[in-house]
This record gives structure tokens, sequence and C-alpha cells, in this order.
């Protein structure tokens, strides 16, 4: 079967132990872009959190800002802005804003939020989450195309409202989807891009068909078109020379990171074990902690999962230090990047057809020289005869 190629990115919610400075942790999420920025990954996503400690972006608008004056080509994900939080003519107005500063390199990625603190510190029931996410994206994407808005909810009364400033750029929008079908459903209303996070968890991943059939549905009922190389996967991944010594960088902040994670998503649970924790997330195909050959093998399985998808965004968070979390990164990009981007087909078809060629290029070579010297020397002695 012929996939879409892949293009690559990171996730960052962003995670980090509490032990780690605040201050120097975002500052490492924002090397971090800058490097992948350089290193040719495509995209990079920063969420939004306002408590539990480990997840310390508050704003990724604001982080993405500052993001966007430090690199020159890499798309900057909010990933994901959860809606429920924020008046959306407020936030629309906003988001035209940094579509501005980013030069129209922002996606908008939708969320109903995770944290049950979250909601509970700003008084709303999380339960009405997701309702409220889909009436908030209704009324972005209308601002957004410029309409005026005039409606009222027990949320939020709108009059007249309308962005003042055109958008820079025709902005790209993706919502989240993990096991309802609410996301799939608006990608397919508005003809969005899906950001599944949830692709390698076991409920999650059984449900990546049904979502991408669900969004084709709803889009032919509403007169819009989904896209593949649109839909967002993510994964967990760690990667280093040898297995052993990925498992070894891992040692950092996995156990600690992930035991906290069981605390925030269903299906995962507590182990007190940093070993077994590797081997159920390599075995069960949640993710690698391993090598850039685990890595390939990985999102292969991923593409026959979903049956194809056009970006691979690594779940990264504090699993190792700075220096190694910065090699894993490079590894993807020199020997995981090419296997899906369709860079390596083309260069793999010149060299086979190279060294496939009984030295047509040598023998070539030899024999222009052999003409050149031959025709030198006739020169020479015509020149010698007159």
């Amino acid at each position: 079967m012929t996939y879409p190629t892949v293009e690559f990115g990171a996730f960052l919610a962003p995670w980090h132990r509490v032990d780690t400075d605040a201050h120097y942790a975002i500052e490492q999420d924002l090397e971090l872009c800058v490097a992948m920025d350089r290193l040719g990954f495509s995209e990079f996503w920063m969420g939004e959190h306002h408590s539990g400690g480990v997840e310390i972006v508050s704003d990724p608008l604001m982080f993405l800002a500052a993001a966007a004056q430090r690199t020159t080509r890499i798309k900057l994900g909010l990933g994901v802005v959860s809606l429920p939080y924020h008046n959306p003519f407020i936030l629309a107005d906003r988001l035209v804003l940094l579509d501005h500063l980013t030069n129209g390199r922002m996606v908008f990625g939708a969320g109903p939020g995770q944290l049950v603190d979250d909601s509970r510190s700003i008084g709303i029931d999380p339960l009405e989450n997701r309702r409220k996410m889909e009436q908030a994206f209704d009324v972005i994407t209308r601002l957004l195309a410029g309409e005026t808005v005039t409606e009222k909810t027990d949320w939020y009364d709108l009059d007249r409202a309308y962005i003042q400033i055109a958008p820079y750029s025709d902005i790209q929008t993706a919502v989240t989807a993990t096991v309802s079908p609410t996301g799939p459903k608006l990608a397919g209303k508005y003809g969005a891009g899906i950001l599944s996070l949830a692709a390698t968890d076991p409920a999650g991943a059984e449900k990546l068909q049904e979502h991408w059939g669900i969004a084709e549905q709803i889009a032919a009922e509403n007169g819009q078109t989904v896209d593949r190389r649109n839909w967002r996967l993510t994964c967990p991944m760690h990667i280093a020379e040898t297995e052993e010594k990925a498992r070894e960088n891992a040692r950092h902040g996995l156990l600690y990171l992930m035991n906290y994670l069981s605390h925030v998503s269903p299906g995962m649970q507590e182990v007190d074990d940093v070993d077994l924790l590797i081997d159920g997330i390599n075995s069960t195909g949640f993710g690698v902690i391993g090598t850039p050959e685990m890595a390939v093998a990985q999102v292969k399985r991923m593409q026959e999962k979903s049956g194809g998808f056009g970006k691979l965004l690594v779940l990264h968070g504090e699993w190792a230090d700075v220096p190694n979390s910065l090699r894993s990164m490079q590894l993807i990009a020199e020997q995981v990047m090419p296997e899906f981007n369709g860079s390596k087909a083309r260069r793999q078809r010149g060299y086979d057809e190279t060294v496939n060629s009984d030295g047509a290029g040598a023998k070539a070579t030899s024999a222009g020289q052999a003409e050149a010297q031959a025709r030198f020397e006739a020169e020479r002695a015509a020149r010698a005869g007159a």
C-alpha cells in the first residue's frame, strides 16, 4: 500500500520534572525549537496547562511568539489551546495577531482542556468542556473568515463581534482527537486537520481508522474535504545509537513523568521500575525508547494501523537530559525522517544506478582522459611538424 509522505515535528505539553528549575525548563524548550528548525523538522507544538506542576506553559501563544523570533521556517502549532477557558472573540483576535507575528507559520490547534484542576480553578465543569469547545470552535472559525458574529450562550455573549484586521495567512487549524468522536466530527464539519494525541495508546490506536472515517463522512455531508496530509499522529520517542544507551538516557525522567501522566490520562498505570516501563512501551507499540531502526519500524506500524497520515509528532518530554534529548532529535532528522519524507528514495535511486552501472562513470572518465591526452599529443606533433 502507498502511504502519503510523512513530515516530522514535536508535540510538547511540555512535561518537566518538578525539580527542574522552571525558567531553565522553558529556555530548554525554546532551545529545542531552535534546534528542530535548524534540523529540518516541519512543526513544533506547545500546549496550554495551568496546574499539576509538570506541564508548565500557561500560554502557548506567548511561547510561540517568542519562538518565532528565534526561528525562521518551522511551523509553530498551538498544541492545544483549551477553548472553554477563553472568550472565543478575544482568542480569535489574539490568533490573528500571532499569525502576523509568525509571518503565517502558526497552526491553530483546538482542544477541550485536560487537567481537572485547570477547570476547577476557573469554576467550570470539565464535563461541559467538549460542548463548549464545539461552540467556541464554530465562532472562531466564522470570525477568522471575516464574519460578524452575534451569539449568546451560557458562557459568552457576543454582540456584532468581528476581527478588525485580516489574518496574515489562511490560518491552518487542527482539532484534537483521542477516543471520543468530538475531534473527528469537528474536523469533518470545518475541513480542519486532526491531531490524534492518543495514536499509540491501545484505546486510541483502535479508533484511528474509525476517526478518519467519521471525518470523511461529516466532511462530505457539509461540503468540506479532509486531507490525510493534515492528519497528525503523536508518539513518545527517544532514540540513541544503541537501545542500551537510549534506556540509560531515559532514566533521567521517563518513569517520573509517565507516572505523573498515569494520573492524568485514562488507561495508563503507575509502575515502579523504569526497565519494565520501557519494556512495555517498546513491546506494545506505545512508543520507542531505542534506536533509529526501532523508530522507523514504529512509524511503519502506525501507517498500517491508520491507513496513512501526513505528520508524525514526537511526544517530547524531559525523558532525558538536554544534550541527549537534542541528540535524539538529531538522529531522528538524520536517520528516521528520510525514510518517510521522500528524500531518501530519490537519493537511493541515484546511488543504486551509479553502483550498479559496472563502473560506467569511471570508464567514461578514463576514456575521456585518454582521448584528451591523444588529442593534445596530436596537436603538439602537428605544431612541431609545421
